[in-house]
């Protein structure tokens, strides 16, 4: 998969054309959220937690096919090709040529 959990990414098209975020979550369906990205108001109940209720911001998912992973080497976006370094498979910035890290996790 051309996108990993942790990946700095832009949005190429829609009305959030040009932010970057991380990719917080892949969903099902070809779609990720991204942090910052896309964001809407969930309006919640009142309940035991949350005693007033109220309106909270979150962010909803996007099309993968709308957000690009970002060169390593100039920090712009870039398509994924698949390649090989040390006998291991790797992404590759077809941009520059060099290999996309696995972004570390938390």
């Amino acid at each position: 998969m051309r996108l990993r959990i942790g990946d700095t990414v832009q949005v190429i098209s829609g009305a959030d054309r040009g932010k970057q975020g991380k990719v917080l979550r892949l969903l099902d369906g070809g779609r990720v959220l991204v942090e910052g990205v896309n964001v809407r108001w969930k309006h919640s109940r009142p309940s035991a937690k949350q005693p007033k209720g109220g309106r909270i911001r979150k962010e909803a998912g996007i099309a993968a096919s709308k957000v690009m992973p970002l060169d390593p080497d100039s920090g712009k976006p870039t398509r994924v090709g698949a390649g090989e370094v040390d006998g291991r498979k790797v992404r590759v910035a077809r941009r520059s040529g060099k290999p996309i890290p696995f972004p570390e996790r938390e």
